[in-house]
């Protein structure tokens, strides 16, 4: 009988929307089960093609690539900010050393494959992430990034219902 493997880091990701606090203490309760530390991941997506197109029409002349590189800048110390915020509001009144979180990153990309790439890079045992942020017709459905990462991540997904 294969044993059950070991869970020593666990890859929380969260685009930090309205629902994801039930998400953040799914991640928090699996840390503390397996006696795990999180790492917790905000992708920042950069501009598409249609945001380029419209600076580019309205702001001619303008570098769009350096607009973008000193905008991304804004946009990750901000979400960095914000994730320390949300952690402190969690978190507040908990002793910081029963708290697993090791680090917090931020950075920029297409979400499901900074978070399968993060996965590797901070050699994660399991990936907990929320559900969807979106709303299809009334009611909440899988969001393209949690189905993509599910299908090809290499370890567990924990796909957490944040309703």
């Amino acid at each position: 009988m294969e044993s059950i493997p070991k869970i020593s880091t666990i890859l929380y990701a969260t685009d930090l929307g309205a629902n994801t606090r039930p998400v953040f203490r799914q991640a928090i309760n699996q840390a503390r089960v397996h006696n795990a530390s999180i790492v917790m991941l905000n992708v920042v997506e950069p501009l598409g093609d249609t945001a380029r197109s419209v600076i580019a029409a309205y702001m001619p002349g303008i570098s769009l690539d350096n607009l973008q590189k000193e905008g991304m800048k804004d946009v990750i110390s901000t979400m960095k900010e914000r994730i320390k915020q949300f952690y402190n509001d969690e978190c507040q009144g908990e002793d910081p050393h029963t708290v697993p979180v090791k680090e917090m990153i931020v950075i920029a990309g297409r979400p499901s494959e900074q978070i399968l790439t993060a996965a590797e890079t901070y050699k994660a045992d399991m990936i907990i992430m929320g559900q969807s942020s979106k709303m299809v017709l009334g009611s909440k459905v899988m969001g393209s990034s949690a189905r993509r990462v599910a299908r090809l991540a290499r370890i567990p997904v924990l796909i957490v219902p944040n309703v």
